[in-house]
């Protein structure tokens, strides 16, 4: 698997799980309609924030990531990132790849850690992959996500020293 910048031509791979993931409703915050051309805009992010995505020997894309800031100002030394991979390509390692490559490139970055702002506490896979990586629950907003089949449940915040 290489990881590797994101660009505008990786986007049509990309769309179609993005879409699958987001209207799904239950892992992201993102509006449940939300529309290709603003999606794209929203992920494949403008530099210092970088995108990227996981791809096979044959160029398949299997999944991806974007890194940013995770706020402004004096709080611009805390990175973010978000994760989303193929559902046809799980199992292989690919999410525990790019939250790898994301840590190394905030921790290269200068960053002091890294804080996701919004873990919905039913991604049971994501909370043990963040935990397995050094991540902690530092606190959680209760029924800050409306779960299409698990009611309202928490919201992580998560976060690693880096």
């Amino acid at each position: 698997m290489l990881i590797r910048e994101a660009t505008p031509k990786d986007w049509p791979a990309i769309w179609p799980f993005f879409q699958d993931i987001v209207t799904a409703g239950e892992t992201f915050t993102y509006p449940l309609e939300l529309g290709e051309e603003e999606a794209q805009g929203w992920w494949l992010v403008p530099a210092p924030s970088r995108a990227v995505v996981a791809v096979d020997d044959a160029g398949t894309v299997l999944g991806t990531a974007k890194m940013n800031r995770n706020h402004m100002g004096n709080g611009s030394h805390i990175a973010s990132a978000s994760y989303m991979v193929d559902p046809r390509h799980s199992g292989r390692g690919v999410g525990r790849a790019l939250c790898e490559y994301t840590v190394d490139w905030a921790r290269a970055a200068g960053y002091r850690a890294m804080q996701f702002n919004a873990v919905v506490e039913t991604n049971t896979h994501a909370v043990r992959l963040y935990r397995s990586l050094g991540f902690d629950v530092i606190g959680t907003l209760p029924e800050g996500f409306e779960h299409p089949t698990e009611g309202y449940v928490g919201l992580h915040i998560m976060h690693k020293a880096l």
